[in-house]
């Protein structure tokens, strides 16, 4: 059987485009194929075309609309995961109009679908409390407890997204001073975080013990299971989440119902911009492209915003009471006038 040439386009894009002319990380380009393995399954299951027959022809705008559809009412996704799918598609599409230009208007059809308007939720993080009460629950005195204390105050001490934390090697860490760890972000893109003593202290306990300070070893996940493989997503987050159920037994008011590994990453920011570091520097540890996403964090600080508007308060107020309220008559005086 000849290849179709969706796959032959699937294929160039996801093999080539994407990582040599685009320079995306691999991350992306999992999650990237991720859509597709998501549009085949829908194509095979409704639409009853099999991969090995599906075609550009096959694929129309009102397919795309189908597969969106289908992914909100049968898998249940948000609107923000809809829009990533549809983004990922729309880059599919605007490359395939290039290199097969036959079929443009249908393209171009497809590229036309618009992004769902999605709610802006206000951003879940843990006061310092909730941080410190989160941190006392792994079990210090077992291998895998301190594996998850190192593991759960790296993340919120370098305020990191899960990935980050998971793809972590021994050599990203300095443990000379100036303390600092290297950290690859979205984009392949590196950024150097400072380290505090105590996070330090944590980590070169935690290396020693797992003999991950020899120079063969340098490269070798910096967490990993019982398997000695490198954690996956959701496994942090079931870390993240059993400790999180433990805390909430002793204050459930320190520790929020709906939590994420992305939550401590929240928390890290909100904490540097309480204690009245510069959004700039937020900006540089926490990897973001433009300190314009970092405001966020300044929009959603209520304390913040409380001050300011107490040191900028004029009382504005008469400092005797209004006629009125010293006239029993106030029918009579409102005649007078």
């Amino acid at each position: 059987m000849n290849p179709t040439d969706f796959s032959k386009y699937l294929t160039d894009y996801l093999t080539r485009y994407l990582s040599h002319e685009r320079g995306s990380s691999p991350n992306t380009i999992t999650a990237y194929r991720d859509t597709f393995v998501l549009f085949i399954t829908f194509m095979e299951r409704i639409r009853n075309i099999k991969a090995e027959k599906l075609y550009l022809k096959s694929i129309t705008k009102e397919s795309i609309v189908a597969f969106l559809d289908w992914l909100q009412t049968e898998r249940k996704c948000s609107d923000t995961t809809r829009n990533l799918r549809l983004a990922t598609l729309h880059s599919f599409f605007r490359f395939v109009q290039y290199q097969n230009p036959d079929n443009l208007y249908e393209y171009q059809s497809i590229m036309s679908i618009k992004l769902k308007k999605t709610k802006h939720t206000a951003i879940n993080y843990l006061t310092i409390e909730g941080i410190k009460l989160l941190l006392k629950q792994p079990d210090y005195t077992s291998e895998k407890g301190r594996r998850d204390l190192a593991l759960l105050s790296l993340m919120y001490d370098t305020g990191s997204r899960v990935q980050e934390i998971i793809d972590l090697t021994p050599a990203a860490i300095r443990l000379d001073k100036p303390y600092t760890i290297k950290i690859t972000g979205k984009g392949n893109k590196t950024r150097i975080v400072p380290l505090l003593e105590n996070q330090v202290k944590i980590l070169k306990s935690y290396l020693n013990e797992h003999c991950l300070l020899t120079p063969q070893v340098r490269m070798h996940p910096l967490f990993s299971n019982s398997r000695q493989e490198k954690l996956t997503r959701p496994g942090v987050t079931h870390i993240l989440l059993k400790y999180a159920d433990k805390a909430r037994e002793n204050k459930p008011e320190l520790i929020p119902n709906k939590l994420s590994c992305h939550s401590l990453r929240h928390s890290k920011a909100m904490h540097l911009l309480q204690a009245g570091v510069n959004l700039v520097y937020i900006r540089d540890i926490l990897g973001h492209v433009s300190v314009q996403t970092t405001e966020i964090y300044a929009r959603a600080d209520s304390r913040q915003k409380r001050e300011a508007i107490e040191k900028a308060y004029v009382d504005l107020r008469p400092t005797q009471n209004p006629i009125w309220e010293n006239n029993n008559n106030l029918l009579g005086w409102l005649k007078s006038f």
